[in-house]
């Protein structure tokens, strides 16, 4: 099980903005607050967000370099992961791989991926038995 992952980001208030009501979505509880930084726990892991400091901000985060890739998140249905993807087409928040949505990780793989406002890859994935 993983204890806590943390991340830092480029701007705090949208990363609170973006991954405040997506993980409240999942179930997810607010955790801890600082000037620089927030987190949400489920169960006994939680999801840090930092602000970056400012002499760190001259390189852009970008999946394809040697680091994260993306977060994947359990879904609780596949209804669910239609629900969030209609909730975050109403935020402007654009659908990857849209051609082959939802089936863009295979014929038995229903998700939807999408980027947060640093562009880390977001995926939340039904279950397989839902699918």
């Amino acid at each position: 099980m993983l204890h806590h992952l943390e991340i830092y980001v480029s701007n705090l208030a949208k990363t609170k903005e973006f991954w405040g009501w997506f993980l409240k979505e999942l179930g997810y509880e607010p955790y801890q607050k600082w000037d620089l930084g927030i987190s949400w726990k489920q169960k006994d892991t939680y999801l840090v967000f930092v602000q970056v400091e400012e002499r760190f901000m001259d390189i852009p985060y970008h999946r394809s370099r040697v680091g994260l890739n993306h977060l994947a998140f359990h879904a609780e249905s596949k209804e669910q992961v239609d629900r969030m993807t209609d909730q975050l087409k109403e935020k402007g928040i654009p659908i990857l791989y849209q051609d082959r949505h939802p089936f863009a990780g295979g014929d038995s793989h229903y998700a939807v991926f999408f980027e947060d406002p640093d562009r880390i890859k977001v995926e939340l994935v039904a279950p397989k038995t839902d699918i």
